[in-house]
C-alpha cells in the first residue's frame, strides 16, 4: 500500500487537520490501557512506518522518537488496572483514546480511530478503520506512541516487581506470567478482572 494515501483521500474531502488515534495493552493482565493521537505533517513524512506489531521493538524506540518529533501534534494517555477492573477494558479504552485526542493543541477535523466502535465523547468528528493501523498512516504512527509508552511503563513495572518479569511478556497472560501470578499472586498493578479464571477465589472488589 502507498502510505500517507489515506490521509491525501481525506484531504481532498475537505479535512486538513486528520488525526489518527489507537491504543495498546487492551489484553495484557497487567498495566494500563494506552492510547495516543497523532497528526501528522504532510510536508515531512517519516519513513518506515507502519502497524506498531509489525515492527521490532528498536524500530519502534526510533520511530518514536521521530514521531514525537516531526508530527504537528500528539497526545498520549493511560488508564489505569483500577480503572480498568471498575469500567471495564472497552470503556477504559474509550477514556483513553478521549483523554489522549483532548492532549492535541488543534481540534483536529476528523479522527480516524482504529477498529470498529467509535469512542462516545470524542472532541471531534470522528470515523472507524478496521485495521486502521495498517491503512491508515496517522493510525500507524498512534499505534507506535501508545505501544513503545506503554512498553516503557511496564519496564518501570519489572523493575518494582521483577518476580513477574514484566519485561519479558509486558503483562500479557503467557505461561510464564501465568505461573508467577499463581507462585506470587497479583502485585498492585494486575488487573483483577481479568484473573478470575486463573483466581477463581480472588475477590475484584478490593
Amino acid at each position: 500500500m502507498e502510505w500517507y494515501a489515506y490521509e491525501r483521500e481525506l484531504a481532498a474531502k475537505g479535512y486538513n487537520v486528520i488525526c489518527g488515534v489507537d491504543e495498546a495493552g487492551r489484553g495484557p493482565l497487567a498495566g494500563p490501557v494506552f492510547a495516543a493521537a497523532v497528526v501528522l505533517d504532510p510536508q515531512h513524512e517519516i519513513e518506515g512506518l507502519n502497524d506498531s506489531k509489525k515492527l521490532s521493538p528498536k524500530k519502534r524506540e526510533l520511530l518514536f522518537d521521530e514521531i514525537r518529533e516531526k508530527a504537528l501534534d500528539f497526545g498520549i494517555w493511560a488508564v489505569d488496572e483500577k480503572t480498568i477492573d471498575e469500567i471495564n477494558i472497552l470503556q477504559a479504552t474509550f477514556l483513553a483514546m478521549t483523554r489522549a485526542t483532548e492532549q492535541l493543541e488543534t481540534v483536529p477535523d476528523i479522527a480516524v480511530i482504529d477498529g470498529n466502535r467509535l469512542p462516545p465523547a470524542m472532541p471531534c468528528e470522528c470515523m472507524t478503520l478496521v485495521k486502521g493501523d495498517s491503512l491508515c498512516t496517522s493510525v500507524a504512527a498512534a499505534s507506535i506512541l501508545a505501544k513503545v509508552s506503554r512498553d516503557r511503563f511496564m519496564m518501570i513495572m519489572h523493575e518494582k516487581y521483577p518476580e513477574y518479569n514484566f519485561a519479558k511478556h509486558k503483562g500479557y497472560g503467557t505461561k510464564e506470567h501465568c505461573e508467577a501470578i499463581l507462585k506470587f499472586g497479583p502485585s498492585p498493578v494486575h488487573r483483577r478482572s481479568f484473573l478470575k479464571k486463573l483466581l477463581p477465589e480472588e475477590s475484584t472488589d478490593e
